[in-house]
């Protein structure tokens, strides 16, 4: 499609919803009926870009009518925004949002999903580690009635240490979290419409997607998906911006660190009562004084040192108390491109359109009944 993008400039986007959206009555669940999102944050690729759009748009023709392919640019300084631009031009399914200056991943992820207008919403990396061709896999699991659907990721193409440390941070997470988190699911996956206006409609400024999806509940199943290596060696995000999100992830979806305290707390009182005793003990009993500054000056740093992580665990959760009462946005945006574009879906003729629409009435009219019968109205 050759024709001109329909182009916004705005300065400031980030809806907020105040409440938990209640889900109409669901209709048949149908890949050939239903509008599909597909959101990828953006950040510097655009070395790989053309690859990346070829093969998502391949496998979304092969599987549905009706889609979109959602990019959103985080603030690359590669190039990867003209590339953007050119490939919205060229396909008004391809959906452009630019964000204002790098917001990070999990707020990019979060502009995609306020983005997205469709029935059912893939999240998923822009890197290529990500495998296009699992979505239909994903459309089958939900067709089969769940709700969310996410990549247990296995097989990584990365570094042992990475390996290790993404397989014990899953793990621990899991261990000491508030609600279960999948572990080794990441961002690639898929929601259904209802679960994503609820993850949307949470107000919290620090956001972890994998967490907030999980949180959501709703009926939940994942599948085994190999996480393929990089198109180069120059991974976008560091060691330090995945420990920045592990803590993300830690201080909002755990009470364990404040809780930890109890226990320190505790032994704490205990060592210093065991070692007042002994000294005691030992001076009543022997006449003699233990001699020696170094053990209280070892022992006063120690608890020093526990005194100021616990200090700084509590200036994590103050922090996090500042950021969200100040209410900035989460992102805000520059330009979009084909916002709301999505093209009709072809109708589809002779019975199976019949059975379609026969499937539609009969769900419709058995969720009016379930309304009426729990209520007092009575259907005119």
């Amino acid at each position: 499609m050759a024709d001109e993008p329909w182009t916004s400039h705005r300065i400031v986007t980030c809806r907020s919803t105040a409440e938990m959206k209640v889900p109409l009555p669901r209709l048949a669940r149908d890949r050939r009926t239903a509008t599909v999102s597909v959101v990828l944050p953006v950040f510097n690729e655009t070395a790989i870009l053309q690859e990346l759009n070829r093969r998502i748009v391949t496998v979304l023709e092969r599987t549905t009518p009706r889609f979109e392919v959602v990019y959103i640019n985080d603030g690359s300084s590669d190039g990867s925004r003209e590339n953007l631009n050119t490939l919205a031009a060229q396909d008004r399914r391809i959906v452009v949002v630019h964000l204002s200056r790098n917001f990070g991943h999990q707020p990019a992820v979060h502009a995609g999903l306020e983005h997205a207008t469709g029935d059912v919403v893939i999240v998923m990396d822009s890197d290529l580690q990500d495998n296009p061709e699992a979505i239909p896999a994903f459309l089958d699991q939900w067709e089969r009635g769940s709700d969310v659907v996410y990549a247990e990721r296995t097989n990584r193409k990365e570094s042992l240490l990475k390996r290790a440390l993404f397989y014990s941070f899953y793990r621990v997470l899991n261990a000491i979290a508030d609600s279960p988190i999948p572990a080794d699911a990441g961002n690639f996956g898929l929601m259904d419409r209802a679960v994503v206006d609820a993850v949307l409609s949470l107000p919290e400024r620090e956001r972890f997607f994998p967490g907030l999806r999980s949180w959501a509940g709703f009926r939940q199943t994942g599948i085994a998906v190999e996480r393929a290596a990089r198109h180069d060696d120059h991974p976008r995000v560091s060691l330090r911006g995945l420990f920045t999100l592990a803590k993300t992830a830690v201080f909002s979806f755990s009470s364990f660190p404040l809780k930890f305290f109890y226990v320190i707390a505790g032994m704490s009182a205990a060592i210093c009562m065991s070692t007042f005793g002994f000294v005691l003990w030992h001076r009543l009993f022997t006449g003699l004084a233990i001699p020696g500054w170094a053990s209280v000056i070892i022992t006063a740093s120690f608890f020093g040192s526990l005194n100021a992580l616990g200090i700084s665990i509590l200036g994590e959760y103050v922090i996090r108390i500042y950021d969200q009462v100040r209410a900035r946005p989460v992102y805000l945006t520059a330009e979009t491109l084909n916002v709301g574009m999505v093209p009709a879906a072809p109708l589809q003729s002779g019975t199976h359109q019949a059975d379609v629409e026969f499937r539609r009435i009969q769900e419709l009219l058995s969720a009016l009944q379930q309304e009426y019968a729990s209520s007092d109205k009575i259907p005119i």
